[in-house]
């Protein structure tokens, strides 16, 4: 939808009231009023020029000049009956009683008010002087947003009444204008918690507590002027298509442009790269080798749009931005998947909701702005879900730029309210069309999330179709339906949208995908740390779904969730997370930072590392061939009369051996990770040399410690001759590793049927060591659990049952002896690893129904794969994590002080609830030597 507002107001309201002012004198220059908190930037905000930037970073002109600062304010009186008379007349002419600082909301300290009574209704008035440069063109005035009926009045004319607190509207004001001082009134209506109207407003609250909080009333993004031609350009629309390198666009404009045409141009920065011209239906222009745009990569094309008359001369001309990115679904491995540029990517990030305890819904400053967003990247989140909040458009091109997907909520009507007229759901699906009119533009934008937890909802027909017509309104992006149809309000699954999304608090858990929706958790996490002198809560109550005690325990605790989340991955198909939350908020303390953004509780390195292996983990399943991450492959030969052979290193040296004896078998292993140069490919470290990696250097392959990444990486591709795969270096397209004689080597592909051979390998078999993490054999050892809080317990035997218990000096020797295991060869491989009881000599720890039991062998196949585990490092990061031999992905692990074997893919002691830590354990001294 694209709406012009008309010079004449599209609603008219009638002055069918006077209006009395009182007329004390006016107040000084204003004065911000001290906030519950302050931020870095509080002080930092100028009373004269407040957020002075270009508000519109998409089509940009060389002249504006902003409204901001100083104006006058009035809150009229309410009648006996606490109303207002929403159709007050304006106090044309009138000087006002206070003073506010635009644009930051009524309730908030920088305002210069804080007032959060008697705010339904509210004046605005300042005069401007339009610049004498401007002559001659027509001027338009921008209102950012104003919550939430804006009626604006230019020297005593209305010009236009707005409806909608979460989006931008102008105005065509000349024929108002006079060449000295202009008047400007704006009339406010904003009945928060939506009296009456029931309008869209997310989550203020005339009575904050819990997860509602204060509200933003009035004028909250910047006002500005803007002078334009005659006939212009409104707006373009921009869409990139990757597979044949163009962006389609298309032009809207105002006044009379019959005869004119377009020219967009593509820049790479100020090089035009491609050029087209047309009308205003759609059209395309080409981007030669187009760079695409990627969180790992957040490149910005220019384009130039300049309006022509019949002539050909230039009457107008804008400078808009755009990234070369698409997205989509695609089945990855049998799993869907959304895609970015055709690839899975993760989708790892946080519930943003944008609130400031000195300004409310208004950042103080830019810098502000953009802190939040920075610190996603910092920390190694690739997305951002803006939480039933819009945002100004500065905050959507900080994060175009730094590479940040973000998730638009369409802010809710009031919660857990389901009657609405046809009025009311009308005008909530225009403001939902207009919010995506105004994210056209913006690659950053891809998913939107129309419904939440079921807050507003009328009725699930309603949410399925509404949906349905968005999607269908801009094809180009996700639509995620209804976040969180699994709680609260929710009228359940509208079975709509691309995506399926659970909350589940504290989680991690998520849905199984369908053939048509991608698993998404939508919300998770809310884990709570205090920090006394930085938190807030109008109610001094304070909430968080769970809390922690120290930097350390959330460290643990978040990062285990992330790692939680990589298994579900692969055990679910989860594609996307969103972590409540990135800072704090008023009553809430579950925040990466505290409200006030002056303490970081987490650490960067920490959570980095955890969101980057997700993320490669994600992006390698895109690879020809996956992989499994973290197994262990060994590489046959397949060339005839040759295939008993296996790729080993030796001396540091890769050769073909025939292989014998643990040490060739161990020399015969790689671990497989994500490739050191792209995750899309692998990298191999050795088994028995940790640290070290299979790489090239002088066309030798061969294992060293600290490789140059391109040179440790490979790309796994359909074997070059049948009945395997074929490893093509990284940075040398076309050079395969490959056999000769009983070297192993990187050479170029010749062609050749014998190339073909020798560079092809099978590494579908079982690796010759099938542990990865190698541990002494007939050695008694304790272990000890690794989760937080749980650390003083370990793995005991009891009732011929498998449980954990506290341990300590002081314990009984039967406890001590039951929690005391000998490490075998694995009875059903020798490379893996059974646990003989200390006490019960010739009985092992198995696996039966899901449980670990203690028994003897009964000689059977069974029991001894049951009894058998392949050490691999631990998931939490820390620790050794014990695979079962027979159910590949299923871990040794402690529930409810019990031990089971679990993927993480269920429920109870399967869940994925803690699976990393709680499958961890510390190899430790055994209690019963």
């Amino acid at each position: 939808m694209r709406r012009l507002v008309a010079r004449t107001a599209a609603i008219l309201i009638s002055a069918t009231a006077g209006l009395v002012v009182a007329a004390p004198p006016a107040t000084a220059a204003i004065i911000p009023k001290t906030p519950p908190l302050t931020t870095p930037w509080t002080g930092q905000v100028s009373t004269t020029n407040p957020l002075p930037e270009y508000p519109r970073p998409q089509m940009t002109r060389p002249d504006w000049q902003s409204l901001n600062g100083e104006w006058e304010f009035l809150n009229p009186a309410t009648d006996a009956a606490g109303n207002v008379n929403r159709n007050a007349a304006p106090p044309i002419g009138q000087t006002l009683p206070e003073r506010i600082l635009v644009p930051y909301p009524v309730e908030s300290a920088l305002s210069g008010i804080m007032r959060s009574d008697n705010r339904d209704l509210m004046f605005y008035r300042r005069t401007f002087t339009v610049p004498q440069g401007w002559s001659g063109r027509r001027v338009q005035l921008h209102f950012g947003a104003v919550d939430y009926e804006a009626t604006v009045w230019i020297n005593g004319t209305q010009v236009t009444t707005h409806r909608g607190g979460y989006d931008r509207f102008e105005v065509d004001i000349t024929p108002q204008l006079t060449g000295g001082s202009n008047e400007i009134v704006v009339r406010v209506y904003d009945p928060t918690d939506g009296r009456g109207e029931k309008q869209p407003i997310g989550k203020q609250t005339n009575n904050p507590s819990g997860i509602f909080y204060t509200p933003s009333s009035g004028i909250w993004q910047t006002v500005w002027l803007e002078p334009t031609a005659t006939s212009s350009i409104y707006s373009a629309d921009i869409y990139p298509n990757i597979t044949n390198n163009t962006v389609r666009v298309r032009v809207f404009t105002r006044g009379n442009v019959t005869g004119h045409t377009v020219l967009a141009e593509a820049m790479n920065g100020t090089t035009v790269v491609g050029s087209s011209a047309g009308g205003f239906t759609e059209f395309t222009v080409p981007v030669p080798n187009a760079r695409r745009w990627s969180p790992d990569d957040p490149f910005l094309y220019n384009l130039r749009v300049s309006l022509r008359n019949a002539a050909g001369a230039t009457v107008d001309q804008v400078i808009n931005y755009f990234g070369m990115r698409e997205v989509g679904t695609k089945l990855v491995d049998g799993v869907l998947r959304p895609t970015l540029n055709g690839e899975f990517v993760f989708q790892a990030g946080t519930l943003d909701q944008g609130f400031w305890p000195d300004g409310l819904y208004t950042a103080p400053t830019d810098a502000a702005l953009l802190f939040d967003l920075q610190k996603h990247k910092d920390l190694g989140f690739n997305m951002v879900r803006k939480h039933i909040k819009v945002e100004p458009a500065r905050w959507y091109y900080h994060a175009d730029r730094l590479g940040l997907l973000v998730w638009q909520d369409v802010p809710s009507t009031p919660p857990f309210d389901a009657n609405r007229t046809a009025a009311q759901i009308a005008q909530f699906q225009t403001e939902a069309r207009e919010i995506v009119d105004e994210h056209r533009a913006f690659p950053s934008v891809i998913t939107y999330v129309p419904f939440n937890e079921g807050w507003g909802e009328w009725s699930l027909a309603d949410t399925a179709s509404l949906t349905r017509e968005l999607k269908a309104y801009d094809p180009t992006r996700l639509m995620n339906a209804h976040s969180g149809f699994n709680c609260c309000a929710a009228k359940g699954d509208p079975g709509t949208g691309d995506m399926i999304d659970w909350h589940v608090y504290t989680g991690p858990d998520a849905p199984r995908p369908s053939s048509s929706r991608v698993s998404i958790l939508g919300e998770f996490g809310g884990i709570g740390l205090r920090t006394p002198g930085h938190e807030y809560s109008p109610d001094n109550q304070f909430f968080a779904y769970e809390q922690v005690f120290s930097n350390a325990q959330l460290n643990d605790r978040f990062t285990g969730m992330i790692r939680d989340s990589q298994r579900l991955m692969t055990t679910k198909g989860l594609s996307g997370f969103v972590y409540t939350e990135i800072t704090d908020l008023e009553g809430e303390y579950n925040g990466l930072f505290t409200y006030d953004r002056r303490i970081q509780k987490i650490d960067t390195l920490a959570v980095r590392a955890a969101l980057t292996d997700l993320i490669r983990a994600s992006r390698n399943q895109n690879s020809a061939v996956p992989l499994t991450l973290g197994h262990v492959r060994s590489f046959r030969v397949t060339t005839a009369g040759h295939t008993g052979r296996h790729l080993r290193h030796a001396n540091s040296l890769a050769r073909t051996d025939v292989i014998s004896g643990d040490g060739a078998r161990q020399d015969a292993s790689f671990r497989t990770v994500a490739g050191l140069a792209d995750p899309r490919c692998h990298s191999f470290e050795s088994v028995n040399l940790p640290g070290r990696f299979l790489r090239h250097a002088s066309g030798q392959v061969r294992i060293d410690a600290n490789p140059a990444a391109g040179d440790a990486t490979w790309c796994a591709r359909p074997g070059l001759a049948a009945g395997g795969v074929s490893f093509e270096a990284y940075n040398q397209p076309g050079s395969f590793i490959r056999h000769a004689s009983e070297n192993v080597l990187l050479a170029a592909n010749d062609g050749s049927a014998l190339f073909a051979a020798d560079a092809t390998w099978n590494v579908a078999d079982p690796a010759l060591w099938r542990s990865s993490v190698l541990l002494p054999y007939d050695a008694r050892r304790s272990l000890q659990v690794t989760t937080w809080g749980y650390t003083d317990r370990y793995l005991r035997h009891a009732d011929g049952l498998g449980w954990t218990a506290a341990v300590n000096a002081s314990s009984s020797a039967l406890l001590k002896a039951d929690a005391t295991f000998t490490l075998r060869r694995g009875l059903a491989e020798s490379s893996c690893y059974s646990l003989e009881s200390a006490n019960f000599p010739g009985q092992f720890l198995r696996h039966a129904s899901g449980r670990i039991r203690l028994a003897s062998s009964d000689g059977s196949a069974l029991f001894a794969a049951d009894a058998t585990f392949c050490a691999r490092p631990g998931l939490s990061g820390t620790g050794v994590t014990f695979e079962s031999l027979n159910f590949p992905g299923s871990f040794l692990r402690h529930y409810d002080a019990q031990a089971h074997i679990a993927s993480g893919a269920g429920a109870g002691p399967d869940r994925p609830l803690t699976l990393t830590a709680d499958s961890s354990w510390t190899v430790a001294n055994p209690w019963t030597p």
